[in-house]
């Protein structure tokens, strides 16, 4: 009987041979190779991803293909069950991988101190305009998860974030508090706060840009399709996931983003009436609420990307140290640390070499980059 890998690596994907390969690629140049890649293929007989997949030419990639469409939450939901390995990775068929993400992140899930660590990593949003590397900061001490994920602190972008590329985990947690299936919106914050919700789970964040998010290209993005009131109603479900701080600011940033196209008077009411019944409102809340409603969406957009810009050459925030949304109980310690080195920096050619390693790590989606 062979040896499980080390890492299992799952990549959802529907019909996009083209990028599903380039991501597989990615994944099969990991400095650690002692992998799987199994390649989840969603919504039937794929001809085209088989035939460039196997063009690979690689034994340690698999491909599992579905006989109906389910979405990528079930797909990552059966890779992760046909993972053999002890820790599995997660990467969208449109992103790659830097050479040594997954090095980086298993010397922090070494280091952790916790028996579930979930580890993240900054990434590189790479778009027409320019590379960003996000989130802009790691979260800080005593700062609740749900709030860092959340919360803003100018308006017209959000800092903390977690990506579905970035994610390493115990096989186990994930096959535990699998993915919500049929949920189009919020997938890695919804499953970030459950899993990390779990006794001796922890969220660390590495300080490395170590995944290239591709986005602003001209593809489609179910993600970004989903009606407002289907995401108010997972939102209403879920609201003991989040504190009342941070249960108001996705209602009147996230949510509301989806909503102002009605134009809708009544709309606009119910949510700010379910931000402040469920919720505790802040200043940035109420004026983010109020340019999203006020403002065209063209306009903001605008005005968003000139502020990106201009922070671009700036280097992100350093690393901190994560907290739970509760305190620290014997059976989950908080999450430790290295001092941080040089944080990661924009990088445009991928063939450069690694990204500076920072050791610092700190806690954290694909969806609320542009909230």
């Amino acid at each position: 009987m062979s040896v499980p890998p080390r890492v299992s690596v799952v990549i959802p994907t529907h019909r996009r041979p083209d990028l599903v390969t380039r991501a597989a690629r990615s994944a099969l140049a990991q400095t650690v190779a002692d992998i799987e890649v199994i390649v989840v293929v969603d919504g039937g007989p794929d001809p085209a991803t088989a035939a460039a997949l196997a063009a690979l030419g690689d034994p340690r990639l698999r491909f599992v293909p579905l006989d109906r469409q389910g979405g990528a939450p079930n797909a990552r939901n059966v890779g992760v069950r046909a993972a053999r390995a002890p820790w599995t990775a997660l990467l969208d068929d449109d992103d790659e991988w830097l050479p040594r993400k997954l090095a980086v992140q298993l010397d922090h899930a070494e280091a952790a101190g916790v028996p579930l660590p979930i580890v993240a990593s900054r990434l590189i949003n790479r778009t027409p305009r320019a590379d960003l590397v996000m989130p802009r900061r790691l979260p800080e001490p005593g700062e609740a998860l749900s709030e860092y994920l959340t919360v803003r602190r100018g308006l017209f972008h959000g800092e903390g974030f977690i990506q579905t590329s970035t994610i390493l985990a115990p096989t186990a947690l994930l096959r535990r508090v699998p993915f919500t299936v049929g949920l189009r919106r919020q997938q890695e914050l919804d499953w970030t706060l459950r899993a990390a919700a779990e006794p001796g789970a922890a969220l660390v964040v590495a300080d490395d840009a170590l995944v290239v998010w591709h986005t602003d290209e001209d593809r489609p993005r179910v993600s970004l399709a989903a009606p407002w009131a289907d995401q108010l109603a997972w939102l209403r479900r879920s609201r003991h996931l989040f504190t009342p701080r941070a249960y108001a600011a996705i209602t009147m940033s996230v949510v509301s983003s989806m909503a102002a196209p009605t134009r809708d008077p009544r709309v606009l009411r119910t949510l700010l009436r379910e931000a402040r019944r469920h919720g505790r409102p802040g200043a940035i809340d109420y004026l983010t609420f109020a340019q999203i409603w006020l403002i065209p969406e063209g306009l903001r957009r605008s005005l968003r990307d000139r502020i990106l810009r201009r922070r671009a050459d700036r280097p992100p925030a350093p690393a901190r140290p994560p907290t739970p949304d509760r305190p620290p109980t014997p059976d989950r310690p908080p999450t430790q640390s290295r001092p941080a080195a040089a944080p990661a920096r924009p990088l445009r050619p991928l063939a450069v070499g690694p990204v500076p390693r920072g050791a610092g790590a700190g806690t954290l989606t694909r969806d609320d980059a542009r909230r």
